[in-house]
């Protein structure tokens, strides 16, 4: 089995050779956490865990770590707004990030590093950068020197550099392109940890670095993100880890591609700004993620009510082939897997799914086991029984459960207020629940 991916850094189609095949490992970067995560978030979470899965399939040890940046202007404005500590911002936004995304069915990953948790580690790879002669301080500022990295734009082809291009406008800078590596503590954000160039904190691009290298050593396979991603961040992480390790950080660089909303750019104002949690209420959690998988990863995806409504439907027929003969099983489908080895190329994958259940529908139930199997393990859907699926049950079972678990949490802890609003919340989307004493039960109306 041979898997070809697109390498962003080479422009082409390569085939996947790990650097070593008993120790795959996949960086991709994750959230910045102060709100619910939205539609633009899932799809990175839902390609990398389809590619994941491959992995996982073919090779027998693959390490995933995909970090979380809980230190951000955007965080701390919106602890200023709220009235509450940062902490909190960031804890109650990782937590929605995990159970939202666990309704779409994705796999946790291997580690998860936190920002805040890694300072140590990032003062010491700046002092590396520093020591090596590729980055400068001016008033508490610690920048990156592009100019003295002659390989920098080799990832994004950026050959000219337009001051605020995507990247900080400051007087402090020697050149435009120029990139903070440490910030000092001040008025608009006072938080800050000690180090060797006073209190402050890390800029946005090492600290993906210094965590990459903390669990994945100096070179790994993959690293991955959005296609929004390529220019500042990942340009700057390979120059970043490249002055300090002499190699390049990762061996492929893969992203996927925007995501639009009825044809236009997500946004609060325009209304089109979809978060998981809105969409869970209307549609089962692996229609949305059978939706972003609809389009190539690599290609715009155009995320609309109707392609949820799309989705469905082939879900719909999906679980209508296999209601009177349900059988699990073992074997993943040849065809299905050449056509994710090439690209992840999960839409001809969807087709020729599709194609099964027409003869499926023609009489060749023992193609059922196969089917199940490979739904389940490459897509990551058709995770119910048929009678849950057309029961209604499909109104997000592990959510519903995590909803639960907050609910006991609260009683245990006599917060009986919050208890009262879980249960009041899940009422109104049908679920009832009842306490016995093995544990709460529910139902869907």
């Amino acid at each position: 089995m041979i898997i070809k991916l697109y390498n962003s850094l080479t422009h082409r189609l390569e085939e996947f050779t790990p650097i070593d095949s008993n120790n795959v490992r996949m960086y991709v970067c994750g959230p910045t956490v102060y709100d619910r995560p939205h539609i633009g978030n899932a799809r990175p979470t839902v390609i990398f865990d389809v590619l994941y899965r491959l992995l996982k399939y073919k090779y027998k040890n693959v390490t995933y770590v995909r970090n979380i940046t809980d230190i951000d202007d955007k965080i701390y404005k919106a602890s200023q707004e709220k009235n509450v500590d940062i902490k909190t911002i960031t804890n109650e936004a990782t937590e929605m990030y995990h159970s939202d995304t666990l309704a779409l069915n994705v796999l946790p990953v291997d580690v998860e590093p936190h920002a805040t948790d890694h300072i140590i580690e990032i003062i010491e790879f700046i002092k590396k950068i520093i020591a090596n002669g590729y980055a400068y301080e001016i008033n508490g500022h610690i920048y990156f020197d592009t100019v003295k990295f002659e390989k920098y734009g080799q990832l994004s082809n950026v050959n000219e550099r337009i001051s605020g291009a995507r990247i900080e406008v400051s007087d402090n800078k020697r050149n435009s392109a120029d990139f903070v590596l440490w910030k000092p503590a001040d008025d608009n954000f006072p938080i800050g940890w000690d180090s060797p160039w006073g209190k402050g904190r890390p800029g946005w691009h090492i600290e993906c670095s210094a965590m990459s290298y903390k669990y994945l050593g100096k070179q790994f396979d993959i690293h991955g993100g959005g296609c929004d991603l390529i220019f500042p961040h990942h340009e700057n992480e390979i120059a970043q880890s490249y002055v300090v390790n002499d190699k390049m950080p990762a061996k492929y660089w893969i992203h996927n591609g925007h995501v639009t909303v009825n044809g236009t750019k997500m946004s609060k104002s325009l209304g089109n700004f979809f978060t998981i949690n809105d969409l869970l209420d209307e549609f089962p959690g692996e229609v949305i993620r059978l939706a972003l998988l609809m389009t190539h990863y690599r290609s715009p995806i155009n995320f609309s009510k109707e392609l949820l409504v799309k989705a469905k439907n082939i879900l719909n027929r999906w679980y209508t082939a296999i209601k009177n003969n349900y059988r699990c099983g073992n074997d993943i489908d040849k065809k299905a897997l050449d056509a994710l080895t090439n690209d992840l190329n999960t839409p001809m994958l969807i087709a020729y799914m599709s194609d099964i259940v027409s003869d499926i529908n023609r009489g060749q139930k023992f193609l059922i086991p196969t089917f199940v199997n490979t739904a389940r393990s490459l897509l990551g859907v058709m995770t119910l029984s048929p009678e849950d699926w057309f029961k209604g049950n499909v109104v997000n079972k592990k959510l519903i459960e995590e909803e639960i678990a907050k609910r006991t949490l609260a009683k245990k802890n006599k917060d009986y207020i919050t208890a009262d609003e879980i249960r009041t919340k899940l009422l109104a989307k049908g679920i009832t629940l009842e306490d016995t004493p093995t544990g709460t039960q529910w139902k869907h109306l």
